[in-house]
């Protein structure tokens, strides 16, 4: 997913822990979504992408953070 949203949506600062789970699949989650409704859903980065057309229709808010998958662990140190 993409950093930029709609203007009906944004990004929020709530950072996703290690404890948190996809729900399509169970593994680690790296994005959440705030919906409309006022529910939340949490994907693994592979199914926060694979729907992310279908998640922006009924998204208040996309929080996505699977830009650190692609963290150098070297810089960090």
């Amino acid at each position: 997913m993409s950093e930029s949203v709609a203007a009906n949506q944004t990004i929020s600062a709530e950072e996703l822990l290690a404890t948190d789970r996809c729900d399509r699949c169970g593994a680690q989650a790296y994005v959440r979504v705030s919906l409309n409704n006022g529910g939340e859903l949490m994907f693994c980065a592979h199914h926060g992408h694979e729907y992310e057309s279908a998640l922006r229709q009924v998204a208040a808010d996309i929080h996505d953070e699977s830009q650190r998958l692609q963290a150098d662990p070297a810089a960090s140190n």
